[in-house]
């Protein structure tokens, strides 16, 4: 029992970090200031739990958001009061967004130092919003046996909703006075002949049920699933258990003969020899008109939320086909307000209950085969024109990386225009490469720091960043001699925001340029040396697939693509639009 009796604080928090101990909890992120001293104090001491010190707070929360989202297990952040907390915000947006896991722990002021201009002071309580599954501020330190079981379950029912009923963000807001550091105090000194050995012993890591399915669930599918033209959309997922999740997948598409519209960011793509039926093109056969009118379904199946694809979205809304939606969180996954019922079971959980006596044999073989046909023939188109190109440009860098990395890597894509070239160009293959990503809210908010949790303790990792997405994290550089492992960042240095070249507002010139694209026009070769990073720039496909297969195991290492974002932006323009003509 790893319980600090010197004093009232240091007794708190350390039987906060033992209950979180106990939990499962294994790595803890802290950022430096005065208030938090107990909680540091007790995480830095405690001989099983990693703890990482990391001085910029938004860095910090996107680096837990990072572990988290590889680990599928709560992670701790804990910071001083003041805008200390505040700096959290950004990462607890995306992590209630996408559904990640974080126990969030701010220190504050005792209540007589609120609201009297008490230094680093400000209003903490429910700072974060609507955001948070579930917030509380902790009532001040004691040494009360009461307050301290008090203490240990209402630490436990933090940790459990982290996860349940969906993952997400909790803030615990923690008061402290004075003593911060470990001064003694005699009551907390006597607490330890009094305090029992089985305090912890009820603590136990939570359990997870399996969803039992119901006479009204089945009879739901049976009259659904009539239909004999159907597709499924897996959308953005980032599963526990990816390869689990691809052959349910299969499954359920291998027995309805439908499709699988499958999203660059999906694992399926990377598990390609486990569904004969994947299509990756769907978002370019959509755009020629004749084709869309022609697939329209009868049913979708949608699997979580829906992929990036404007065109597949689009398409969606005009057909107004029926869509059972599939996933197990309380979300609602329609942004296009359709003609739509949530099945909230995951897709897992509905593979296994699928029978003879629900999935009635009357799909259409000839609407699987259309979707399949067209799918090989513009992968053949897209495949042909790659390989012709030679020079150094932003879409082909996704279609190559697909083919180049070594199995199992993890890659974390960045928002903008590298998420949508990888649903473009995305190659399905076999390599169960693991893609990751900020899709929640999706912005640009640490970028870095979230690429190097994934990276963290993990398999060596990759990013795919713009500019634009990297410059707004860089703080996230200092984090280079805590990271074990590796990360390297595919930099697209186009010197601004490219995606602005694909909207309307790229004709009005000005204020494009300066207040839209944004250009910094920073050496990145000087930026690393300021790190002692890594820094190489790429003028050939070849060099960049010599250098993404085998990766590094140590450091961070920047290998920068100069593109022009005019140029990149034309050649979308000139070509999605042709890769499906002609049908």
């Amino acid at each position: 029992m790893s319980i600090d009796f010197i004093n009232i604080n240091t007794v708190w928090a350390s039987i906060l970090v033992e209950t979180l101990q106990h939990l499962g909890l294994t790595i803890a992120i802290i950022s430096p200031g005065s208030r938090s001293t107990p909680l540091t104090f007790a995480f830095a001491t405690h001989s099983k739990i990693e703890t990482i010190p990391i001085l910029d707070e938004r860095s910090a929360a996107f680096f837990a958001l990072g572990i988290a989202k590889k680990n599928h297990k709560p992670v701790v952040i804990v910071c001083t009061s003041g805008t200390a907390v505040a700096n959290f915000y950004p990462a607890i947006i995306e992590a209630k967004e996408s559904r990640i896991p974080l126990l969030v722990l701010t220190a504050d002021r005792p209540p007589e130092l609120r609201n009297c201009h008490a230094g680093q002071t400000i209003d903490q309580v429910k700072i974060y919003g609507n955001y948070p599954n579930w917030q509380i501020e902790l009532s001040l330190p004691s040494v009360e046996l009461k307050r301290l079981e008090y203490l240990r379950q209402t630490v436990i029912y933090g940790w459990e909703k982290t996860c349940f009923p969906k993952p997400g963000p909790v803030h615990f807001n923690i008061p402290f006075r004075d003593p911060l550091s470990p001064i003694p105090q005699p009551e907390a000194i006597a607490l330890e002949s009094k305090l029992s050995q089985n305090f912890f012993a009820a603590v136990k890591p939570i359990c997870t049920t399996e969803f039992i399915p119901n006479f009204d669930l089945i009879e739901l599918l049976k009259n659904q699933l009539k239909y004999q033209q159907g597709i499924i959309i897996a959308g953005l997922a980032q599963p526990e258990k990816p390869e689990v999740y691809c052959q349910a997948i299969a499954k359920i598409s291998q027995t309805l003969n439908f499709p699988v519209l499958a999203e660059g960011l999906s694992p399926l793509r990377n598990y390609s020899q486990l569904n004969p039926y994947l299509i990756s093109t769907y978002d370019l056969i959509l755009r020629n008109q004749k084709l869309a009118e022609k697939l329209i379904p009868e049913i979708v199946l949608q699997i979580g939320e829906l992929p990036t694809s404007k065109q597949l979205r689009s398409w969606l809304q005009a057909t107004n086909s029926y869509r059972l939606i599939i996933d197990k969180s309380d979300h609602n996954f329609d942004p296009l307000h359709g003609k739509t019922t949530h099945l909230r079971i995951s897709v897992e959980q509905l593979a296994k209950i699928f029978t003879p006596e629900i999935t009635l044999d009357n799909s259409d073989i000839n609407y699987l085969n259309l979707w399949c046909n067209y799918e090989a023939k513009i992968r053949e188109n897209i495949d042909k024109q790659m390989s012709a190109i030679n020079q150094i440009l932003e879409p082909k860098t996704s279609w190559l990386i697909s083919q180049t990395l070594p199995k199992n890597t993890p890659i974390f894509i960045a928002n903008s225009m590298p998420v949508r070239d990888v649903e473009f160009f995305w190659v399905p293959n076999n390599s169960q490469i693991q893609p990751f990503f900020n899709r929640g809210a999706n912005g640009i908010d640490g970028t870095l720091s979230t690429a190097l949790g994934i990276a963290h303790s993990n398999q060596s990792s990759v990013m795919l960043t713009g500019d634009l997405a990297l410059l707004h994290d860089t703080n996230g550089f200092l984090l280079r001699n805590k990271l074990v492992g590796h990360l390297t960042i595919i930099l697209i240095n186009n010197q601004g925001g490219g995606i602005f070249e694909m909207l309307p507002i790229a004709k009005f010139e000005p204020p494009f340029t300066e207040f839209f694209a944004t250009p910094q026009d920073i050496n990145f070769a000087d930026l690393c040396k300021t790190y002692g990073l890594e820094h190489q720039k790429i003028f050939s496909w070849k060099e960049l697939q010599q250098l993404l297969n085998p990766l590094p195991s140590s450091g961070i290492r920047i290998l920068e693509l100069q593109t022009n974002r005019q140029l990149d932006a034309r050649w979308r323009l000139d070509n999605l639009d042709k890769f499906a003509a002609g049908f």
